[in-house]
């Protein structure tokens, strides 16, 4: 994903951007902005580059903001046709260079900005953009994004609900919703039960991030939007406690009805290959048998102690199945965990500790060696 984003942002974009302004700005300085725009462009990763193309768009466009703002709404494009972005692929990016501009330039003029960002959400996504109008005018930015709310456009409803996230991922952190989350939740309220799966699952993901820091507030909000839920609802919830049940969070998994304690024993535990490099894979198998004569809901999950540069471990927890496991009953389960390196994880050697967790509560099963190469790994 980062380098398909990374070299989405091409000088053939940046000249696409130029045709578009100057279809309604016939002054803009078109090749000024597309040398200046792709200077350096192709050294850059990620953010940087649509930073870099923001930057040159404050260079080219009118001094004053008002103008520069006016000239970029007149050129965009057309509104998302639906709800769902399935299918559009990295189209959409092609505003984040809009909306820098407007998060780094239109502070001082909130109002305009607002409107900016109510048509730029509706092309590509504003929730990045208006975090630092939240850090500066949080309750005037709250009052416009509960307007939010009641839009006819989804996009527009699941801005109220992205952009207040706790931990948005690519985004500033904004101290103040850390410390006011009944702020944000009087938002995710009007959303809960929003028509557009799109928005309730921002609503879902926005309570995982508040789950976080707030975890007992995300326990006793998910308890009562369980109360006469909808099948709908009730999916929200459950996406919202992925987390505190990867944590063995009790409330969690009490609410999704997974809090007893199991009566389980892990047996024919198995890892193929017993020793993986870098880049493959390791699948682990074993037979959970039930040691109770009563039926038992069972939630089951994988967990690794993945070893970390310095020689610690972090816990990554992996999903596997929702069991009713009948009275002495067993079921045998596996899963493949992947030893790729991915810009967010790169494996190292060294003996990698699994558990299983069930209903939250942890069995450890063992361990697999990581091995650098493939021939270390013979």
């Amino acid at each position: 994903m980062a380098e398909q984003l990374k070299t989405f942002f091409s000088r053939e974009l940046v000249r696409r951007l130029a045709r578009d302004i100057e279809r309604v700005y016939p002054a803009f300085n078109v090749a000024g902005f597309v040398k200046a725009a792709t200077s350096g462009l192709d050294e850059l990763e990620l953010l940087d580059r649509g930073r870099h193309i923001a930057k040159a768009l404050r260079s080219h466009l009118p001094h004053e903001y008002p103008a520069a703002v006016d000239v970029l709404l007149r050129s965009l494009g057309a509104e998302h046709t639906g709800d769902e972005l399935v299918g559009v692929g990295m189209a959409p990016f092609f505003y984040f260079p809009h909306t820098i501009f407007v998060a780094e330039h239109g502070l001082d003029h909130f109002d305009l900005s607002m409107k900016a960002q109510y048509e730029l959400t509706k092309r590509f996504s504003a929730e990045g953009s208006i975090r630092p109008y939240i850090a500066k005018y949080p309750d005037r930015t709250l009052a416009a994004l509960r307007e939010f709310t009641r839009d006819r456009n989804a996009h527009v409803r699941r801005l109220a609900s992205e952009g207040t996230r706790l931990r948005l991922p690519w985004a500033m952190r904004v101290p103040w919703l850390d410390a006011n989350p009944e702020r944000v939740l009087e938002l995710l309220e009007l959303l809960k039960d929003d028509p557009s799966t799109m928005v309730r699952r921002s609503v879902a993901n926005n309570l995982n991030d508040l789950g976080k820091v707030h975890p007992a507030l995300l326990a006793r909000t998910a308890e009562a939007w369980l109360r006469s839920a909808s099948a709908e609802r009730r999916a929200l919830v459950e996406h919202a406690l992925r987390s505190a049940v990867k944590r063995g969070d009790a409330k969690a998994l009490k609410l999704l009805g997974y809090g007893k304690k199991p009566a389980v024993a892990i047996e024919d535990v198995s890892f193929v290959p017993k020793r993986v490099p870098i880049g493959g894979k390791v699948t682990v198998g074993f037979t959970l048998r039930s040691k109770s004569r009563e039926p038992q809901d069972l939630l089951v999950d994988l967990a690794v102690h993945f070893v970390k540069a310095r020689g610690n471990s972090s816990k990554k927890v992996f999903k596997l199945k929702r069991v009713l496991l009948p009275p002495r009953g067993a079921i045998e389960l596996r899963s493949g965990i992947s030893l790729k390196v991915h810009t967010t994880r790169k494996p190292q050697p060294g003996k990698h500790a699994v558990d299983v967790l069930v209903n939250g509560e942890a069995f450890s099963v063992g361990s697999f060696d990581v091995t650098a190469s493939q021939k270390a790994a013979r």
